[in-house]
């Protein structure tokens, strides 16, 4: 008779077993047997002569015979000396034992030897025989627990009949073991994957396994599903961002991560309050974490379907994902003020949070799965500021994303396009969005590149249709800044032109409100706020010096910076004749320093850099010479127009 099985606990007596048969495993909670001898290995060997003998397909070639034989001496030697109590020689025997499992999987795998599948499903099929015979008793089990559920899993990609088998094995073990300790066991090794094995096969039955854990567990579900789910999104991440994997495969893992996800929700069904709802919180961030990795993977709406409909058990709003509100609230139930818990959750979770509210604008089953009321939302962020600044912020995950799909990016565009559609700047100057110019910027930024580097045309005209409208979203307090460190931090010469002739257009239009009818009216109504949105000061002057002169010294790198150089002399020329004829000096570049730092250190400089290079290139019939001559020339107009304002200014300073 198999001794029962005693549990308890006593953190001493717990660890005791672990120490001597995996020293160095000892944080791993481990369950007390009883040591009384039993007679298991005469039984195996009975047992496992049994099975062979019993086999219907006969064994072809000595090779698998020879197989089988080692395997069942070495289950044979496993279970004398874990049963006799001989601690050394029982590491050795499963050493042995999981050496000569990895050895089979990595031949079937690579199908190194003919029948080398068939061999590795026979030996996958001998072990669970013999972990299902009522002669192996509960000590045996414990003491392979640790590493037969690594090994199974290696021989999930063999085929489909080893993948089930493997997932037999480690339910064996969750049905036989302790809920709570097979728990780090199968994170241990999901999060220690071998390089010769299928990754996105091999994970299948430890996910699996941990869908069963879940709901076995009896006490603490929280504090342990939590260990368990940054490990399962670690895996699944690295998984679905390689390439190299077929659709099957892939269905395969997101359906048992999906299966995953409903055991959370039918434990969080059996919880009182309080711990219902931090693992309902918990929930909601894995499904967002998930959520993300299917848009990322394949792009998947059956699963993405079957996701959306656990979002409102999360007790999660379209309206608060958007504008991040559900994450900060769901973090703060799961993380609280712990940095590292919030390093390991944070990854994915804005991610899904934003690509939730695209699938609900792409495909109206998922907004009534989610049950999202998507016109609600819109028409919310429309008619408040506050909440479309913070949806912004959120939209920068999926722009800077260089994992998904475009497709996902024309949405998102197409978004930001309907959210800020209509009179937004209506009372705008009375808001204050200064606590969210990080997202803000980052935002915008994220779209600067979708401009330069997307190769659908309409994408690229929205894009830039939408940072416009974003920018025009930002009071004019907030506008220079944002508009300054976009031109400072980009790397584009093209896209750094834009955003100068963007930010003449606002000067432009300041120019245009200045001297307006209602100049005095505006003054009177709100001074202080007119003052302090003017872009005509001296700042333009560190602007234009930035392109002309960059950090390193010296004129930029041409015909490289060309846009960039043309746009800025532009820029200075526009401010030069704007200043001169209204009699004015907002930006000081009217004043003699600044005219002649602007003449000896911006443009001598670049008229010696550009009379030097068209002189190299003037006789040169190479298409490269010509192509940086046609650039030059128009920097080259407007630089020497440049230098006569400047002169005639410095004559009547004189």
């Amino acid at each position: 008779m198999v001794p029962p099985v005693i549990e308890t606990e006593r953190t001493v007596l717990t660890h005791r077993r672990v120490s001597w048969f995996f020293p160095d495993l000892n944080h791993i909670p481990c369950r007390i047997v009883s040591t009384r001898q039993s007679n298991s290995a005469s039984l195996l060997a009975e047992t496992f002569e049994d099975t062979m003998s019993a086999e219907k397909t006969p064994i072809d070639g000595s090779s698998s015979a020879n197989t089988l034989l080692q395997l069942h001496q070495l289950l044979t030697s496993c279970s004398k000396s874990i049963s006799g109590g001989n601690f050394s020689q029982s590491q050795t025997s499963v050493s042995e034992l999981i050496n000569f499992l990895d050895s089979v999987s990595d031949a079937s795998i690579s199908e190194l030897e003919p029948g080398a599948k068939e061999n590795a499903f026979k030996i996958l099929s001998g072990i669970y025989e013999f972990l299902c015979s009522p002669s192996v008793n509960q000590e045996n089990i414990d003491a392979l627990s640790f590493e037969l559920p690594k090994s199974a899993s290696k021989f999930a990609g063999v085929s489909p009949q080893c993948l089930e088998i493997s997932d037999n094995i480690i339910h064996r073990f969750i049905e036989k073991c302790s809920p709570r300790d097979m728990l780090p066991i199968l994170c241990e090794a999901l999060d220690s994957p071998n390089k010769t094995v299928q990754a996105a096969t091999y994970v299948c039955p430890l996910i699996s396994g941990l869908s069963d854990v879940f709901i076995s567990l009896q006490r603490r579900h929280f504090e342990q599903i939590k260990v368990a789910v940054p490990v399962v999104v670690k895996v699944v991440k690295a998984i679905s961002t390689e390439s190299d994997y077929e659709d099957t495969e892939l269905e395969t893992l997101f359906e048992r991560i999906v299966v995953n996800a409903h055991s959370i929700q039918t434990v969080c069904r059996k919880l009182e309050d309080g711990e219902n709802e931090k693992l309902r919180a918990l929930l909601g961030l894995y499904v967002l974490q998930i959520l993300a990795l299917v848009s990322v993977s394949r792009n998947y709406l059956h699963f993405a379907l079957r996701l959306a409909s656990i979002l409102p058990y999360s007790g999660i709003s379209g309206l608060g994902l958007i504008t991040g509100y559900s994450v900060d609230t769901m973090s703060h139930i799961v993380i609280g003020e712990d940095e590292e818990d919030c390093l390991s959750f944070s990854s994915h979770v804005y991610l899904g949070a934003s690509l939730s509210v695209v699938w609900a604008q792409k495909h109206d089953e998922f907004a009534q799965a989610a049950k999202f009321d998507f016109g609600a939302i819109k028409t919310e962020l429309q008619n408040n500021p506050t909440k479309r600044w913070q949806a912004v912020g959120m939209l920068k995950h999926i722009f800077a994303s260089i994992d998904l799909p475009w497709e996902f990016k024309r949405y998102t565009v197409d978004f930001l396009l309907y959210m800020t559609s209509g009179d937004i700047s209506n009372k705008l100057e009375h808001n204050d969005c200064s606590l969210y110019m990080t997202s803000l910027f980052s935002s915008l930024q994220a779209l600067t590149m979708i401009i330069i580097y997307a190769s659908d045309t309409v994408l690229r005209k929205n894009a830039f249709e939408a940072l416009k409208r974003v920018l025009g979203d930002i009071p004019n307090s907030q506008r220079f800044d944002i508009l300054k460190a976009l031109i400072k931090n980009s790397d584009s010469s093209s896209m750094v032109a834009i955003l100068l002739d963007l930010f003449r257009g606002e000067m432009h239009r300041e120019r245009i409100l200045r001297t307006s009818p209602q100049k005095n009216e505006a003054l009177e109504a709100d001074s202080k706020t007119c003052q302090s949105t003017l872009f005509w000061s001296t700042s333009i002057l560190e602007l234009v010096e930035s392109v002309l002169r960059p950090d390193t010294g010296g004129p930029p790198i041409l015909p490289d910076n060309s846009d960039a150089v043309l746009s800025a002399l532009n820029l200075y020329r526009f401010v030069l004749m704007t200043e001169a004829a209204g009699k004015t000096n907002y930006t000081g570049l009217r004043s003699k320093n600044n005219l002649q730092k602007a003449y000896n250190e911006w443009l001598l400089p670049l008229r010696m850099l550009v009379g030097g290079i068209a002189a190299a290139n003037k006789n040169d019939i190479d298409q490269h010479a010509v192509d940086t001559v046609c650039a030059l020339n128009p920097i080259e107009l407007v630089l020497y127009r440049c230098i006569e304002l400047v002169e005639e200014n410095l004559k009547h300073l004189a």
